[in-house]
């Protein structure tokens, strides 16, 4: 309410006296985002805050096995990006468990010791969740004119239907008025070539006035990602790379027949090989041998 005064008040002093209580009544906006506290940060899109990590989960990229092209293709466009120079968002699709976002998170840290030594490192990995991709542009708004340079990444990226966000990804990646920013560069794993189920696919290509058309509409997401970067299942002796790799690297003592026997009851079991069950079973065999091994 008002004050009561003797003097009349105009509408424009009531309406500014109005403006002022509600400034008073709002919330102070969130403080600018400090970007040299950690070289990683989670996007928080309920909260318009970026969180540090102060430890990233990821294994040293030594220890990727049988993704030799892939590393180098990621490696020599992240490379690329952090100097300044034109990079590709990519795209790492296929099989379950062969390493994808692991490789994003070991080529961000192999690129940023890099620079470091180099004596130049502002080279930042964000992390944006699936459900948050439609707050990309108000993300991309704290990161555009920044001095580092970012890899936004988001982790087992696909749309079903209904699901209408992808159409905001596509305007930032490329088209929209702004586009990308310069500074930033955005990388996703999914297990499908075009991010969305091919039934998805079929269903609007069914129902739909023109069926090239509205299949179009979706495939061209996918293409807005300059670099599509296939893993495949692995083979029995590359799963056997991985787990000796890992044994090594570990220092886990074991022979090395009973390593290989156990390694492949552990694929049958699971019905699968891939990276990912490699390094389940190395944990295993660290439990047995009583050994910690590192987080990550």
């Amino acid at each position: 309410m008002l004050p009561m005064t003797d003097a009349p008040i105009t509408p424009e002093a009531a309406l500014l006296r109005i403006a002022e209580a509600l400034e008073r009544l709002s919330p102070p906006p969130p403080p600018a985002p400090d970007f040299a506290v950690a070289d990683a940060f989670i996007w928080q899109a309920e909260e318009n805050r970026f969180a540090p990590v102060p430890h990233v989960n990821r294994m040293p990229i030594a220890l990727l096995k049988s993704v030799d092209r892939m590393r180098d293709t990621l490696l020599a466009n992240t490379e690329n990006f952090a100097r300044g120079l034109p990079a590709n968002n990519a795209l790492l699709w296929g099989a379950r468990g062969m390493g994808k976002s692991s490789l994003v998170k070991a080529v961000h840290a192999e690129v940023e010791a890099r620079q470091n030594a180099a004596g130049g490192g502002r080279l930042k990995l964000v992390e944006i969740h699936r459900e948050d991709i439609a707050s990309l542009p108000r993300c991309l708004s704290h990161l555009r004119g920044r001095p580092e340079r970012f890899i936004l990444f988001c982790d087992d990226l696909s749309f079903d239907a209904a699901d209408t966000s992808y159409k905001s990804l596509k305007a930032v990646l490329e088209g929209g008025i702004e586009g990308r920013p310069p500074n930033v560069v955005f990388y996703a794993t999914s297990n499908r070539r075009h991010l969305m189920p091919r039934e998805m696919m079929d269903n609007e290509s069914a129902t739909a006035i023109n069926p090239g058309e509205a299949v179009e509409e979706k495939v061209s997401l996918s293409d807005r990602f300059g670099l599509w970067i296939g893993f495949h299942n692995c083979s029995q002796a590359d799963y056997l790379d991985m787990v000796r790799g890992y044994a090594d690297h570990y220092g886990l003592v074991l022979p090395a027949e009973q390593l290989r026997a156990g390694a492949l009851e552990w694929a049958m079991t699971r019905g699968s090989r891939s990276g990912r069950v490699a390094w389940q079973y190395i944990q295993d065999v660290a439990g047995r041998l009583a050994q910690p091994l590192p987080a990550g």
